[in-house]
């Protein structure tokens, strides 16, 4: 360890020293410091070298007037009056020149830059905070998992659709679905929604083709069958499809570069497989040599691009039925914490190096994952976002928000401070975010769609994160399961914060039935995770959660009707009902930590999606929720 390491990894952001979840104070090695300066291109193996960078460093920021990107309120007076002369360039092209010392205009919502000594400043106007939500209701279920007599196979966006009026006809504000980002098509294992090739893309998978003669039924999704016939009929429809669509046409316009560079890292994927560091050299950027190859199979590129403005389609009649149905928030999206190492989004960045390499995503240990966790996810670097005003961000929550009312934010922990866990064997660290950036860019991009924000703030949480996200108007998670006094002392619903989004538990999260049966457990020391002893010391623990949770709730005939009851009367702006819970279902969607050992994102629901609504336990969910006042939306 040296004063120059010390000095430069805090210089860079990073965080060595931290409490973990179990409030047990860690430190990172050297080694890891050293891990994550080189994916901040920042490499410091000598003390020689670290000064050198931390010098490098210095001098950059020292030469500037004003940092690379500053979050101000809008349509307020702005609080700055820069050292040097300025040129304003508002987002419209508008532009505005002072002398050094004067006061900038209030600025409106947007994406501004002010040119002062030499250097280019993003200002990023956002409102103060975003409307309240209100008292309100949904419904939160796995797409995948969606069916009708006549299509079974993967859940598709017009399945979505029927089940969202059918939900709105109950009274529920929103219908909320895991991610719809990009996948890999090219492989049918490739099929968890939290590790997408793409978060600006959507999943063609729930494009709704005509049915197939060799589709899956049952109550597991088969997608070593699906994936291959979904992809089948999608080719099928598309070459029954008219190539002169004039809404293709301005579709594929409207989107540009962006949608050409996708289009053409698919049809690569096509050609060389789905991961692009298999790929032969000169293709693995988006550079002349993978265009000219891609140019070289003009069909492909048609067929994806026409893949997307398909789904994008499908996906805004389900948001816009649903809405039309008198569902209040519409779709409820959500936002991955990250994007797979080796997909679309990854291959377009080898100029803005948004992400960084040699480390992953992850979380520190606490009692839920004792050895933390590495999620195989690429992070987004700091320095990238604050040099571009969070451009990529931006542009992403614009995307989903065409779609959505309602967007989850998974992790938001990450805007405050990202978990960089170096490949390896090494223990992982902390680096600083752009939090307050990051926030604007999310209240610029609802404000613009009229959408809500949920951030999921569960984990190890930073000091002042939630005060920042409550001041923003962006609503956290309370998960009745973690919402506790002590070990089996479980806080009353009328004790819930009301900027929150409250629900009994998650995707990651066993169900109520499987949650009391100690079902996760059962997984747990199935698969060899725990042996029995650790095992029977969980079961007992368990029943004395349960018995915890019914003395406070009086669910003690396991009713999910009582327990739905619980949540509906607490304060929470908004209550997510499980669609899994209300169907009594004992599985839970995703055992973390597996792959294929637990069918993950495989479960279908037991209900048809054009009938759920219809369902007795639906409607019984929905008396309650509207007796506790939650048809406000």
């Amino acid at each position: 360890m040296t004063d120059a390491l010390d000095a430069l990894s805090a210089a860079a952001g990073l965080i060595w020293r931290y409490r973990d979840g179990a409030e047990r104070w860690q430190e990172a090695p050297p080694e890891s410091r050293r891990a994550a300066l080189a994916a901040l291109e920042l490499p410091a193996e000598t003390e020689a070298e670290a000064r050198a960078r931390l010098a490098a460093l210095e001098a950059g920021r020292d030469g500037r007037a004003l940092p690379e990107t500053l979050a101000v309120t809008a349509d307020a007076p702005a609080p700055l009056a820069p050292p040097a002369d300025w040129t304003l360039v508002l987002e419209d092209g508008t532009q505005t020149a002072g002398g050094a010392g004067s006061a900038l205009p209030a600025l409106p919502v947007g994406y501004h830059r002010i040119a002062c000594g030499g250097h280019l400043t993003h200002l990023l106007a956002a409102p103060a905070q975003l409307p309240a939500a209100p008292r309100a209701w949904g419904v939160t279920l796995p797409l995948y998992g969606l069916w009708t007599a006549a299509a079974e196979g993967v859940g598709s966006y017009p399945e979505l659709g029927d089940v969202a009026a059918g939900l709105a006809a109950t009274g529920a504000a929103f219908a909320g679905v895991n991610p719809v980002h990009a996948g890999f098509a090219q492989d049918p294992s490739a099929f968890g929604p939290y590790a997408p090739s793409s978060r600006q893309w959507l999943n063609i998978l729930h494009v709704a083709a005509p049915p197939v003669a060799h589709r899956s039924a049952g109550a597991l999704i088969d997608y070593a069958r699906d994936v291959p016939a979904r992809r089948a009929a999608l080719e099928a429809a598309f070459a029954a499809s008219d190539a002169n669509d004039p809404d293709f046409a301005a579709f594929r316009a409207a989107e540009g570069p962006a949608l050409e560079r996708f289009a053409i890292h698919q049809t690569l994927s096509d050609l060389h497989g789905p991961y692009w560091p298999d790929w032969p050299a000169h293709l693995r950027a988006p550079g002349a040599a993978a265009r000219a190859e891609a140019a070289a199979h003009p069909e492909r590129l048609h067929f994806h691009s026409w893949a997307q403005w398909t789904a994008a389609a499908q996906l805004a009649k389900a948001g816009d039925g649903a809405r039309a149905a008198g569902m209040a928030l519409g779709l409820y999206l959500d936002l991955a914490v990250g994007t797979h190492p080796e997909g679309a989004e990854t291959w377009e960045d080898a100029e803005t190096r948004l992400f960084a390499r040699g480390v992953s995503l992850g979380a520190p240990p606490d009692p839920f994952a004792p050895n933390g966790q590495r999620w195989g996810l690429a992070p987004m670097r700091p320095d990238t976002l604050r040099a571009t005003g969070c451009a990529a961000l931006a542009a992403t929550l614009r995307r989903m928000m065409r779609f959505a009312g309602l967007v989850r934010i998974d992790h938001i922990l990450g805007f405050e401070r990202s978990f960089w866990v170096p490949d390896g064997d090494l223990p992982g660290l902390y680096i600083a975010m752009p939090r307050d950036a990051m926030l604007a860019v999310a209240r610029i991009e609802a404000a613009r769609a009229g959408a809500l924000i949920v951030g999921e703030d569960l984990g190890t949480l930073p000091e002042g994160l939630r005060a920042a996200l409550e001041g923003a108007g962006i609503l956290g998670c309370r998960v009745a399961m973690f919402e506790r006094e002590g070990p089996t002392t479980f806080r009353d619903a009328g004790n819930y914060d009301r900027e929150v989004l409250a629900s009994f538990s998650t995707h990651d999260l066993p169900t109520w039935r499987g949650w009391r049966a100690g079902r996760d457990i059962d997984w747990r020391e199935s698969l060899g995770e725990i042996d029995a002893d650790t095992a029977a010391r969980a079961r007992a623990r368990r029943i004395d959660e349960v018995t915890g949770f019914d003395a406070v709730a009086g669910t003690h005939d396991g009713s999910p009707e009582r327990m739905h009851a619980f949540l509906a009367r607490s304060p929470a702006r908004l209550v997510a009902v499980q669609a899994e819970d209300m169907l009594e279902q004992t599985e839970q969607a995703n055992l973390p930590g597996t792959i294929h050992a637990h069918p993950n994102w495989r479960r279908r629901l037991p209900v048809a999606a054009d009938t759920l609504g219809d369902d007795d336990r639906v409607r019984r969910t929905a008396a309650i929720m509207a007796r506790a006042g939650r048809n406000e939306g």
